[in-house]
């Protein structure tokens, strides 16, 4: 594990944006949300995503995050874009355009980039596959990669702070100093700890000290010691399920000190204290194959936060469940090419004035807007199985 100074890591703090209601635990409430009671009604906006500035485009979406401002984060891989996407960009040019966008892009609510940054620098090792974007409550921005060994934090500006873990050396779940494909963040404000989804080649979730990037404990599946050397059962049978984890990807915290991971092979979503103490599951169309149900999570903007929603980029839907007991109640989207469908379905984040933002990977490789049209009662809606 890396480290700047920790003299470097005060005076940032000092120096960052104070985010108090940014999309993760303590996101204000929204007039007029969703609830348990109240299902959304979700129609896609036709203006979203805006043209990018500057012939830009965007590879697979990789992380989407919501600021207090209600500015969208994006974090995107730019190696996953074709010479043919980027023709003006390959040597010698085959076409007049596109380029590939910076790493990290920062737009505001009418999609206008305002900020923008990403790549090699001096003093931290890149990602190769960029994967997960979190600000946390001192304004810092959290990033990882799915086929790496590292995080990183930087200042919104682009400035490196601190890495955790050491890039290209991986030394299993057990192991409290290095990690393996970290997928998704959530930093909790109350006690300063970053909570990482260690789930593409480790299975487990991790803790650090947000500001040092001191080890403060990890657990796997059922709030178990992870053991690399189990290998998984797939398909899933929910009668004997996996205990371990196969794909650890999604990751959010909520206001009552709850912590919702999914499994993404796994189709599965697991509910824990902070401390590591297992709650619940629950199992989402566990006969997927392929990739799997259980992509990334994020929860309502109501008082309550009644809502969980899961993003499914194998059936290509939004799965609606009622937070407190993992019941699902509705869904949304298919699979298509179309102006609400989705190829790839990946990343998921929701605004202040309860627009929903999809981000699709692979070959969807886009971000989609979803406006609430309004609501409609929790009774008349038939759940799907």
């Amino acid at each position: 594990m890396t480290r700047v100074p920790l003299l470097a890591c005060v005076v940032g703090c000092l120096l960052a944006p104070i985010v108090t209601n940014a999309q993760g635990a303590n996101a204000k409430v929204a007039r007029g949300s969703p609830t348990a009671d109240k299902l959304p009604v979700y129609v896609i906006d036709p203006t979203w995503p805006p043209t990018l500035p500057n012939d830009w485009i965007l590879g697979d979406i990789r992380g989407l995050f919501v600021d207090d401002r209600d500015h969208l984060w994006i974090i995107h891989m730019p190696s996953s874009l074709t010479d043919q996407e980027i023709g003006a960009a390959v040597q010698p040019p085959i076409a007049d355009c596109c380029y590939p966008a910076p790493p990290v892009l920062e737009m505001d609510a009418d999609g206008k980039v305002v900020r923008s940054w990403g790549g090699p620098g001096a003093g931290y090792t890149w990602f190769n596959q960029e994967h997960g974007i979190y600000i946390d409550h001192h304004g810092f921005v959290w990033m990882g990669t799915s086929n790496g060994m590292h995080v990183m934090k930087f200042t919104q500006d682009g400035k490196h702070v601190l890495t955790i873990g050491e890039p290209g050396v991986n030394k299993g779940s057990n192991d409290s100093t290095h990690l393996g494909g970290p997928a998704n963040f959530y930093v909790e404000p109350k006690t300063n700890e970053l909570f990482i989804a260690d789930g593409y080649i480790n299975k487990r979730v991790i803790v650090f000290d947000a500001t040092t990037g001191a080890y403060k404990r990890h657990w796997g599946a059922y709030g178990k010691r992870p053991a690399d050397t189990e290998k998984y059962s797939y398909p899933v049978n929910t009668a004997t399920p996996p205990q371990q984890y196969s794909t650890l990807h999604g990751l959010v915290g909520t206001k009552d000190g709850l912590l919702y991971v999914s499994d993404r092979r796994g189709n599965r979503i697991q509910v824990f204290r902070q401390n590591g103490e297992y709650i619940m599951e629950k199992f989402v169309r566990p006969e997927t194959g392929g990739a799997g149900s259980g992509f990334s999570l994020q929860v309502s903007r109501d008082a309550a936060q009644s809502l969980l929603y899961l993003i499914d980029g194998t059936n290509e839907r939004v799965w609606i469940l009622r937070r407190k007991d993992l019941v699902i109640l509705d869904r949304f989207g298919r699979p298509g090419r179309q102006s609400g469908e989705f190829i790839r379905a990946h990343m998921i984040a929701i605004d202040s004035q309860n627009r929903m933002y999809t981000g699709e990977a692979g070959n969807g490789r886009r971000i989609q807007r979803w406006i609430l049209k309004g609501t409609r009662p929790a009774s008349s809606v038939t759940p799907p199985r």
